[in-house]
């Protein structure tokens, strides 16, 4: 096979096909390079990156299959509702989430033959730059060389793996096993108290394991804002949560039994973790070991990203790009999503612009955490003088009548003009209501702008409004 196309994207993720749907728009052919089978049946390539498949949307599908059950076993009751002896069905669980996929994979696939790009079903990498553009070998089904002007390299990343611990999906995991449990462990061990390890802990736990979290950082939550994160931890360790902080990892060893652990505490006492199951979860790193990037004169830096524009996401190589998880920024989808609508813009002569400091942050618990912009510790370490505003959900009818009253939103404000530099939330639909925030903050708004705005009552929201009210000492309900 030997084909050229306008733009050639490798990688099916949310950077990936977002990227090639917008080409696709602006009229240009497009073709999309993918490998990644993941568990598909056929062994046919899967698009949806990492996020779709074996991340964001079935973690999901699990939370909100936990929460249910957790609500159901302990919390109906304040509401006059009964229920005796609740059990879940682990195995039914995992097919529902495993549809949900499928559904959603199955969409994007619809949506390449409504925008009429061609899908490249294997590994692509980069042979070369000729007078007709760029050739990228596809090694796979669909194997044979094709040929670009333009090229968006969006290949995702991968869960960093340790030596001492090596991840074998059965015993010792990574965010991939820990979605596929046939059942319930009774003691599950975490190491790493980031987004994925609290998420995937929080899971498990709500459906009867025992978990016990040991992350090596003193803080908890270090880059979200310090009063946020207190008050997250504080919740967390009254649902079960057994949370360790500034713990040492020794030996990992395994037997028929299940896996111990040896680590020293805070305090450098030794101690042994005995679980049934353990997920590791301490990073991430990007795919770009592959991509043959020296054949067109490109290379990683010491960590493995690939140097980008910071305006358009274009590499040192002329027409080729970079996004998501590959470049600079936070690994998010919606932040690779972005930047491949980004990319084909740029590539279409179009003006594009992304403001990174407005691209919002979710840590999908119970409560859920969520922000953007700035936070405290940041404001006070610029010098920059701030106002803020907190207001508790637990004075919202609202969050009450839902039995959902745990957290605050916290609005950050300058201290002269009033601009909106951060909101943070730790409560109830938080990842939605993060969403006012951003787009607030996109638009330069004022804390008055948000305070002045009718929000419906009763709902949620209102906590947002009173929180920017009481920037500047006006919440009306408080």
């Amino acid at each position: 096979m030997s084909q050229n196309f306008d733009v050639v994207v490798i990688g099916g993720g949310p950077g990936g096909y977002i990227a090639a749907i917008r080409a696709a728009q602006l009229g240009f052919k497009v073709a999309c390079a993918e490998s990644a089978a993941y568990d598909d049946p056929k062994g046919e390539p899967r698009l949806g990156g990492t996020c779709l498949n074996v991340g964001c949307i079935p973690s999901k599908a699990l939370l909100a299959t936990s929460e249910e059950f957790e609500n159901i076993s302990h919390h109906v009751s304040d509401h006059g509702i009964t229920v005796k002896d609740a059990t879940i069905d682990v195995k039914k669980m995992i097919a529902r989430k495993d549809d949900i996929v499928t559904k959603m994979t199955g969409g994007i696939g619809f949506l390449f033959r409504k925008n009429k790009i061609t899908l490249l079903k294997g590994h692509a990498s980069f042979v070369g730059k000729g007078t007709d553009g760029y050739q990228v070998k596809i090694d796979g089904k669909d194997a044979g060389t094709v040929t670009a002007k333009n090229i968006i390299i969006a290949t995702g990343s991968k869960a960093r793996h340790l030596p001492s611990m090596p991840v074998d999906n059965e015993l010792i995991c990574d965010n991939e096993g820990a979605l596929k449990f046939g059942a319930t462990p009774k003691k599950l061990g975490v190491i790493g108290a980031g987004v994925i390890g609290l998420e995937l802990g929080s899971v498990w736990r709500r459906l009867g394991a025992e978990v016990t979290v040991l992350e090596a950082l003193p803080t908890f939550l270090g880059l979200v804002d310090e009063g946020t994160a207190k008050e997250a931890h504080k919740l967390f360790i009254k649902q079960g949560l057994n949370i360790n902080l500034g713990v040492k990892i020794g030996d990992v060893k395994t037997s028929k039994k299940g896996v111990s652990v040896a680590y020293t505490d805070s305090t450098g006492a030794a101690k042994t973790l005995d679980c049934d199951r353990l997920i590791v979860s301490v990073g991430r790193v990007p795919n770009t070991d592959r991509l043959n990037l020296e054949a067109i004169g490109l290379k990683t830096d010491e960590r493995g990203f690939i140097p980008v524009d910071d305006h358009t996401c274009e590499t040192a190589a002329s027409g080729v790009y970079a996004v998501g998880d590959v470049v600079r920024g936070p690994m998010l989808a919606h932040k690779a999503e972005d930047e491949g609508v980004l990319v084909a813009e740029v590539i279409a002569g179009q003006k594009p612009h992304i403001d990174y400091n407005c691209i919002p942050w979710v840590i999908y618990t119970s409560p859920e955490i969520a922000w953007v912009g700035k936070t405290e510790q940041q404001l006070k370490a610029e010098g920059r003088a701030y106002k803020p505003g907190q207001f508790p959900f637990g004075a919202n009818g609202r969050a009450l009548g839902m039995g959902q009253a745990d957290g605050f939103v916290k609005v950050l404000a300058d201290a002269q003009t009033d601009e909106i530099l951060g909101v943070h939330i730790v409560g109830a639909a938080a990842s939605d209501l993060i969403a006012e925030a951003a787009v607030a903050m996109e638009f330069k708004a004022a804390a008055e702008d948000i305070g002045r705005v009718c929000h419906p009552h009763p709902s949620l929201s209102e906590v947002m409004r009173e929180a920017a009210l009481a920037t500047d000492k006006r919440a009306l309900n408080m």
